[in-house]
């Protein structure tokens, strides 16, 4: 092979890879967001609308599960759409769930000094400007400019560091989550667990979450390539993750209710953190409820910029993106350029102020659904076109699986369009954040193909996939070789 092509290095284990998804998928959303469920749908109402996303998550879970061994390369959804769909829909996958990644990463940047406000009131001084009514100052906007500063430095000195730092924060995630249970069993009362359910329209509401609370399982194809576990562990590990986030969720549904009534929860700043308090009779334990939705916000950020930035790399790799995205760094075999260019939006997005936060998980869940059914819709179609492809674990009944794959996927694409009845994404900030990240990509993707247009299938081949996982019918042995990057 070709020294053309680089490749990440093999050092995550099977705690690191468990905690680098359950922590993506369990981030700060809860901690704001699941008085909010309780309100919408009630209790029953709630843990309903999650069970049945939960549901249709799986259908998706078990379609990754089956791929990502089967082609354990960065990049996920580019590879898998490559293999099944060819260059165009692989590169729509590849950039659709890079925004979901960058997105969800940026609005990690802005909850890190909400939360740290919680705790330690920030001093409102140097204001900048209002966006969409809401003050931004300089010294709220430099928490999260410096912790992305911080999150990139880490990534930079390579994915076991990075994989360090998300065990440990997982490990405070989950003791902040059996506190806030605790209390709600100890010093809570099941006559808060009102309402019990407000009907269908309140179900679609928290159902429409849904995607944004269970992003986080697909970083695994991405750092599939650096994952030094058998392949079939793989599959195992991605379902026992999206299986512990759904948990995750009920149980802290059935924790807010329990801590406190309605009246506290829907009118406090930080609902899971003032319910502890309520509970407690201790505002000590609203802080300490908070110091564990740090360690969520931690956890989501670090995940999502490593996916991000691996997704830049394949894509880079491939010469689907300018090729200084597929270098590593020579020492730390860190995708460089990748991790700077993550590092960078996710400093920039504080300046846009607090309400920029439901912007960026709205509009990165379209990406996210997006590639969701081109991933869907690959697995049947490398079933069809490769049936002996080696499958270290293989689904049963792929074609139900896969159908309930892709009709999930049309699902939350059409709740998230303007023809849905909840209205879809709003226009401009959401559509605005698509439409400009689709453009940026349709640009560096008209200028990369116009630099390699004569770039062959048989090299694409190699680049996307390396010799092992290349396709051999394609990749022609009788001297064609990868070019060097001297043109």
């Amino acid at each position: 092979m070709s020294n053309e092509r680089q490749e990440l290095v093999k050092v995550m284990g099977r705690t690191d890879v468990l905690a680098l998804a359950f922590g993506s998928m369990v981030g700060w959303g809860w901690v704001m967001l699941a008085g909010y469920w309780v309100d919408q749908a009630g209790v029953l109402g709630a843990i309903g609308a999650f069970l049945i996303g939960a549901i249709m998550c799986i259908f998706v879970g078990t379609v990754y599960a089956e791929l990502t061994p089967a082609l354990p390369l960065a990049g996920g959804e580019l590879v898998f759409a490559y293999r099944g769909l060819g260059y165009t829909w692989s590169w729509i996958a590849g950039w659709a769930i890079s925004f979901a990644y960058v997105s969800v990463a940026a609005w990690e940047s802005i909850a890190v000094a909400t939360a740290i406000n919680y705790v330690f009131p920030i001093p409102q001084i140097g204001y900048l400007w209002d966006v969409a009514g809401y003050p931004v100052y300089f010294s709220w906007a430099v928490i999260g400019i410096a912790g992305a500063l911080i999150l990139s430095i880490v990534n930079h000195f390579g994915v076991k560091t990075s994989a360090i730092f998300q065990v440990m924060a997982t490990v405070g995630l989950i003791l902040a989550g059996l506190i806030f249970i605790f209390g709600g069993l100890a010093f809570g009362s099941v006559k808060n667990m009102v309402p019990a359910f407000t009907g269908g329209a309140g179900m679609v509401a928290v159902l429409l979450a849904v995607p944004s609370m269970f992003v986080g399982f697909d970083v695994i194809p991405q750092s599939a390539e650096e994952m030094n576990i058998p392949l079939r562990q793989i599959a195992n590990v991605l379902i026992i993750s999206i299986i512990m986030a759904v948990s995750w969720y009920i149980i802290m549904i059935i924790g807010i209710a329990l801590n406190a009534p309605p009246e506290v929860r829907n009118s406090a700043a930080i609902p899971v953190a003032d319910s502890l308090a309520y509970a407690f009779n201790s505002p000590t334990f609203g802080k300490i409820m908070i110091a564990g939705g740090l360690c969520g916000v931690l956890t989501s950020w670090n995940g999502f910029m490593l996916g991000g930035t691996r997704i830049l790399f394949a894509m880079g790799r491939a010469k689907m993106l300018p090729p200084v995205f597929g270098k590593v760094h020579p020492k730390y075999h860190t995708p460089t350029a990748a991790i700077i260019l993550v590092g960078l939006l996710c400093a920039l997005s504080p300046l846009l102020g607090k309400n920029a936060l439901v912007w960026f998980v709205n509009a990165g869940a379209f990406g996210t659904v997006v590639a969701y059914l081109m991933v869907s819709v690959s697995f049947i179609m490398v079933r069809k076109k490769e049936p002996d492809l080696a499958r270290p674990y293989k689904v049963k009944k792929s074609v139900f699986v896969g159908g309930g794959a892709i009709f999930t996927g049309l699902f939350f694409l059409f709740m998230y369009s303007p023809i849905a009845p909840s209205g879809g994404l709003v226009w401009p900030q959401e559509w605005g954040l698509v439409f400009v990240w689709f453009t940026i990509g349709a640009v560096l993707a008209a200028l990369t193909k116009n630099s390699y247009s004569n770039i062959s299938d048989s090299e694409r081949e190699v680049l996307m996939f390396g010799e092992e996982y290349a396709r051999q019918e394609i990749v022609q042995v009788t001297g064609d070789r990868l070019k060097s990057d001297k043109r």
